[in-house]
């Protein structure tokens, strides 16, 4: 592979000695400097479907119950769905400062594509090295205020925008959402093993759609087949973060625009291994 290095480390996910000699923090880029942003959370996956948008925005939501500022910057440029989730319609603000987030009606602060194109179906046609260059920018130009946890809602698999996520902004952990299929396993080994080459710790495991609780008997229905997220959790030695169910009345709260209304219990182990970051750290 050396003869065919650019030696241009920001565009390679290579471990050779060049990186090592740079260090896993040589390209990261500051925040805007009005920005003041404590811990930074990515949620992943090695595919699409999972729930990763959904597990994102509720730890937004669930932090901010717990007194924290939270945010969310969309970095699934070509399949953006966080402003849908939350009501939010309008545009982005900007003016010779910077780009400011809009605000929920909870006060998480939002940032994606969605809310720069001409209209919320404009499709986003562009190559992957554009697309990344955008994501750069929602950390860059972004005005993030005074928050506590900015969570990362990342497009599926392990190309140019996770690459730029990880090597670009400061990430504290990364959260993997799984769903019960077989194909678990190659899911999750795949973002495993590209927070590891990224040096970013992973702070858990956490399955979706894990089961559909019978609306009269309580009877869990696992319509994906059985489980297997804690079993792999513990072959990559990873905390087991707990399983989410199926909930036709969070669906429709979230086609509603209307997701800080969700009550989701099962989501409070996830939140608490993201609050951990925290440590003594006041709100």
């Amino acid at each position: 592979m050396a003869e065919q290095c650019t030696h241009d480390c920001s565009s390679c996910s290579q471990s050779c000695s060049s990186r090592e000699q740079a260090g896993p923090a040589s390209f990261l880029e500051k925040p805007h400097e009005l920005s003041s942003v404590k811990h930074v959370v990515a949620v992943a996956s090695g595919k699409g479907g999972v729930g990763k948008s959904f597990v994102t925005s509720m730890l937004a939501v669930g932090l901010a119950r717990r007194g924290y500022k939270t945010a969310v910057l969309d970095a699934d440029i070509t399949g953006p769905s966080i402003p849908k989730l939350f009501g939010i319609h309008e545009q982005a603000q900007s003016d010779g400062l910077g780009i400011y987030p809009a605000l929920t009606g909870q006060g998480t602060q939002v940032i994606s594509i969605n809310m720069m194109l001409d209209t919320e179906t404009t499709p986003v046609i562009w190559r992957g090295p554009v697309i990344a260059g955008v994501v750069k920018q929602f950390w860059t130009d972004v005005i993030w205020r005074d928050v506590d946890f900015l969570f990362v809602d990342m497009p599926p698999g392990t190309g140019d925008v996770p690459l730029t996520v990880f090597q670009s902004l400061p990430v504290d952990g990364c959260l993997v959402v799984s769903t019960p299929q077989d194909l678990v396993s190659m899911i999750v080994s795949k973002a495993v093993n590209m927070t590891s080459a990224m040096h970013i710790p992973v702070l858990g495991l956490l399955e979706n759609m894990s089961y559909l609780a019978c609306p009269d008997c309580g009877k869990q229905i696992e319509l994906f087949g059985h489980s297997k997220a804690e079993a792999v959790a513990n072959q990559f030695s990873l905390p087991f973060l707990g399983r989410l169910p199926i909930d036709p009345a969070v669906a429709a709260l979230c086609d509603e625009g209307r997701i800080e209304e969700v009550q989701l219990p099962a989501l409070d182990i996830a939140c608490d291994a993201v609050e951990v970051l925290m440590g003594g750290e006041e709100k």
